[in-house]
Order: structure tokens, then sequence, then C-alpha cells
């Protein structure tokens, strides 16, 4: 679980930490992923029929299996449903990010946080969606297409090994992306943004595109939480979660894709296992503040070990060579 949480973390600091766009709305973009597969995989097309359904159960789209009643259903295949799921994230994201990357500073801040708003009041209000129960009896992501798996036991731990891949596939990603002409590109948007666009960058070209990437990686981990959990509902798609995403990463240092997987792995795991009891929220806004207040650049941010080499030659009256 604090695996796939960190995928949604991880899109969210190439975004915030590297490329200087702050967003507050990415539990959207993982409650639109979460809902939409849970939603095919769940509604039954056996009373549908029609050439359309027997051409997608043809090729392998729909899959057959028992209900909580012990009757059949017949729903899109957890695979189909994920890609679809993800791509429908990312059109919203390029829907949206067009004008909303057009705001700067608190204004971007305000205009994300008024998507996940919206985002949030749709699935509560929504009975499609299940309105405030949600959707449950969503079936379990198999680890390949076509390999069946039995026992609640080996569903864990094939989830396990699924959920560390994808966070080592996002980790290689993103670094070869943040150490590539692109990553230099979005470092000098994040430094000065006019002074790169007069340099000849496509400013709004690498906004837009990378954060479409960012909520690719929320829609996948919303996708693959919801399938681990057998279900979703509306607290996925709040503004606090919007902000723990955005806390961790603050935390783990604004440009530190390292750093923010090890504070997202700590912090997710001490949340999830109920340590911060009712106070869960209020332990995430206050690690915001103390972080903007005493050190905006984070606590595991980059320079931070020069900094402390530096500052114990110092003491210690040597020359920094």
């Amino acid at each position: 679980m604090s695996a796939y949480y960190s995928l949604v973390v991880l899109g969210l600091c190439i975004l915030t930490g590297y490329a200087g766009q702050i967003s507050i709305g990415h539990a959207g973009f993982f409650a639109i992923g979460g809902y939409l597969s849970a939603l095919l995989t769940t509604h039954n097309l056996s009373a549908h029929g029609g050439p359309v359904v027997s051409g997608l159960a043809a090729m392998g789209i729909l899959t057959r299996r028992p209900d909580l009643y012990g009757g059949e259903l017949l729903t899109v295949h957890p695979w189909p449903a994920c890609i679809l799921a993800v791509f429908a994230a990312v059109a919203v994201a390029y829907a949206i990010g067009g004008p909303v990357l057009k705001l700067k500073g608190h204004y971007l801040a305000m205009a994300t946080l008024g998507f996940g708003i919206i985002v949030y009041r749709i699935v509560l209000g929504t009975e499609l969606v299940g309105a405030a129960d949600g959707i449950y009896d969503v079936p379990a992501f198999p680890l390949l297409p076509g390999i069946a798996v039995s026992g609640k036991s080996s569903l864990r731990v094939m989830n396990y090994y699924v959920a560390w891949g994808f966070v080592i596939l996002g980790m290689v990603f993103l670094m070869n992306l943040v150490r590539s002409r692109v990553g230099r590109a979005l470092a000098s948007i994040h430094g000065a943004e006019d002074a790169a666009e007069a340099m000849g960058i496509p400013t709004a070209r690498y906004k837009l595109k990378i954060f479409v990437v960012s909520a690719a990686f929320a829609a996948v981990a919303g996708v693959l939480v919801t399938h681990y959990n057998g279900g979703i509902g509306p607290s996925e798609s709040s503004v606090m979660k919007s902000v723990r995403y955005l806390a961790i990463v603050a935390i783990g240092g604004m440009a530190n894709l390292w750093g923010a997987l090890f504070m997202s792995l700590i912090l997710n795991y001490l949340s999830l296992r109920g340590y911060f009891g009712s106070f869960d929220d209020a332990v995430f806004g206050v690690i915001l503040i103390l972080i903007m207040l005493f050190a905006h650049e984070g606590l595991l941010r980059r320079q931070l070990l020069d900094q402390i080499r530096g500052a114990v030659i110092r003491r210690g009256g040597g020359d920094d060579p």
C-alpha cells in the first residue's frame, strides 16, 4: 500500500520539485483512475448483449467472474480497464492543464485545488459510482493476463511484487527524465520561467507534458490501490489526500526523487498502520506548515549532505576543498 501511494508522490515530485508547478488536486486524478477502473470491472454487461459486447468478449477484453451473491458478471478485464482509466485521466489532465498552467504561484495552487474539489463532489453525489458508499466488489488485479491467483495470501504476495515493480519502473523513468534534456528544461523553468522562455524553451508545452505525466502516475496508483483493496470511496479524492501528497514531497525534498520516495514509504506506512490515530490528517497538515516555515527545500534536499559536511569542516577549522 505504501508503495502504491508512493507512485502519486513521485509524479507530484517531478511536477512540483523539478518543474515548479504546485498542484493540490492530484487526489482527483487518483480518483479518476480508481473509479473508472472499478466501474468498468464491476458493471455487468451481460444484459446489454449485441455484437459489440460479443466482439469485445471474443477479443479477451471482457471476462466472466462470480459476483457476491453467486451469480455471474460479464465485465471488462482489469488490464484493459487499467489502460482505459489511465488514458481517461491523461485526457482530463491535458484538457485542464492548458488553461490552468497559464497561472502561477498561489493562483495555480487554487485552480488545482478547485479541480480536486470538483472531482470529490462529483463522486460523492453520483449514484452510478456509489455516491458516499463508493464502489465495492472490485476484482483483484492479476500480475499478468491469464494468470489466475487463488487465496488471499497469494494475492497479497503478488501485489507486493506488482507494487514494487511499478515503483522501480517509475523511478527508472523519472530518473532518466531528470537527467535528460527535458529535465534540464524543467529545471530552467523552475529557476526562471521568463528567462527560459527567452532562451527558446517552449515552457507551456513542457509544463503541460509534465503535468500529464504526473497525472498518469496518480491514475496508475489509483487503479492499483482500488483493485488491491477491492473498492474505492470518496475519501480517496478528498482535498486532505492532495495535501498529504504535497506534504510528503515537501519533507522529502522538493527536487529529490529518492527523498520523496523514502519519506513516502515511511509516512504512508505509519499512517496506514494507524500510528497517527484520529490526528492523521492533522499530522500531515502540521508537517506541511513546518516545512514551509523552517525548511522550504525539504529535510532530505539534495544539498543536505554537502551543507552538513561544510558545517563540520568550518566547525573543525579545516578548509573545504
